[in-house]
């Protein structure tokens, strides 16, 4: 057997740290008043990807951004 192989398959390194949970926020009553403005002109998988990303802490901009490139108008 190679040296390189484990008896462990899959096994995590020790020094290996668990990825931490995203928390999800409650948007803010400013927040919800920009969405409300703001889907006017955008569809609603434009405005559900915007709300996730908004819940996950990313600002109002950076989440239009990326929404727009990912989605589109």
């Amino acid at each position: 057997m190679p040296y390189h192989y484990s008896n462990k398959k899959n096994a995590m390194p020790e020094n290996a740290k668990p990825m931490p949970k995203t928390v999800s926020r409650p948007l803010t009553e400013a927040q919800k008043k920009m969405l409300e403005k703001h889907k006017v002109h955008h569809t609603a998988k434009h405005m559900t990807m915007m709300r996730k990303l908004m819940r996950g802490g990313m600002s109002f901009t950076a989440a239009h951004k990326k929404t727009q490139k990912e989605i589109g108008k």
